[in-house]
């Protein structure tokens, strides 16, 4: 059944509308954060929406096919925006759940804040920072750097603390120098939450709080339902399990479409933005070749999934994903100004596999009137 919610008119004045619909028509393919700030529709206590989806671009039988699509799927929540308002919204988009592996990007988002302030230094070794586990890292291990942790490239292969990763098929330990062999390892990931702790002194949630939940208005964050989890007998680094709104996720992508900007504030430096979602690591160095052919166009930044090779092009040019477990997706198509935020609550059953998703971004790119024109 569509649950679309209805699109109450906007109250702006006809010039201020006419602005927003030409910037939204009118963006060259890579030039979504550039548009000045004051410009720019920043979602409030509230996001505006779009009078319909046909106003924000979208064409009468590419709804229909973003609609079957839904109809078959387990999603819990989507919530679609063009030029920082809702153009369509799907399901309980208020909802607060477990977010998965979307959690990894919005740490790397977490280390561009601090980063810009001089508190975190890319370059300190593991054996710099004290960083060690219960199987006693070697000489060679300690030489990756935070730099390496969040390409997921450090060449440690020490059980991770949680699942959900590829270090079933990691290489012989020792075997890869840091910097040199990416493999998607939740030991990185977990061990990149550390190093945050470490060179920061902040707790990780209290800075997700306060950098980004706060800041950014989210009207659902919880502090309190983020914990770190994992079992610290197999690594004592632990995982740090977040939680969030379909709605507040689209705020974070937001954020990403406007390069770090939020209503004229730079919350995170352009030049950390770009490069963390740029494909530092081509598609054709993923490790391993399963995640080659089951993601063809993904290569790698940091901590975010980017659109590489000859898929970087038409409505995903310069396109990024931030990717978890069944379902949570939080997607960037500055070509479109657009983000696709993308939920299922994990612990009612609920998933849609990543394949059927990025045939979803497919139907949503051609349903919009400038998907098939984007050069």
């Amino acid at each position: 059944m569509n649950t679309m919610k209805p699109h109450p008119a906007s109250s702006r004045p006809i010039t201020a509308f006419v602005r927003s619909w030409l910037a939204a028509i009118c963006l060259p393919a890579m030039a979504a954060a550039p548009i000045a700030a004051g410009e720019a529709v920043f979602p409030q206590e509230t996001w505006e929406r779009w009078e319909s989806p046909e106003a924000a671009g979208f064409t009468t039988g590419g709804l229909e096919r973003i609609e079957s699509w839904l109809k078959a799927q387990d999603t819990t929540g989507l919530v679609i925006t063009i030029n920082g308002k809702i153009a369509y919204e799907h399901g309980d988009t208020e909802r607060v759940s477990y977010v998965a592996s979307v959690r990894k990007s919005i740490l790397a988002m977490l280390y561009g804040i601090y980063h810009d302030r001089g508190e975190i230094d890319l370059d300190l070794t593991l054996a710099e920072m004290g960083i060690d586990d219960h199987q006693s890292l070697s000489d060679a291990e300690k030489r990756a750097t935070a730099r390496h942790l969040i390409l997921s490239k450090s060449g440690v292969y020490h059980p991770a603390s949680n699942t959900g990763d590829n270090l079933g098929d990691a290489p012989e330990r020792g075997s890869q120098e840091p910097g040199s062999y990416f493999l998607y390892s939740n030991w990185d990931f977990n061990a990149a939450g550390t190093v945050f702790e470490t060179q920061t002194g902040v707790n990780l949630f209290d800075a997700l709080d306060q950098e980004l939940a706060r800041p950014l208005g989210m009207r659902h964050f919880d502090r309190d339902r983020h914990r770190k989890g994992g079992n610290p007998d197999r690594s004592v680094h632990p995982s740090y399990h977040m939680h969030f709104s379909t709605l507040d996720m689209a705020r974070l992508g937001h954020l990403a479409l406007r390069e770090g900007n939020w209503d004229g504030r730079q919350l995170i430096s352009r030049e950390w933005m770009r490069k963390m979602t740029s494909p530092l690591t081509p598609a054709a160095e993923i490790n391993p070749e399963s995640r080659r052919e089951n993601r063809p166009w993904a290569g790698y930044g940091f901590m975010w999934w980017v659109w590489d090779g000859d898929h970087n092009t038409g409505p995903f040019k310069g396109a990024y994903a931030a990717t978890g477990f069944r379902g949570q997706f939080i997607t960037v198509l500055p070509a479109l100004d657009m983000v696709i935020a993308h939920k299922t609550v994990l612990e009612d059953g609920n998933r849609v596999n990543s394949e059927d998703f990025w045939e979803f971004l497919e139907i949503v790119a051609k349903a919009h009137s400038k998907g098939n024109t984007t050069d």
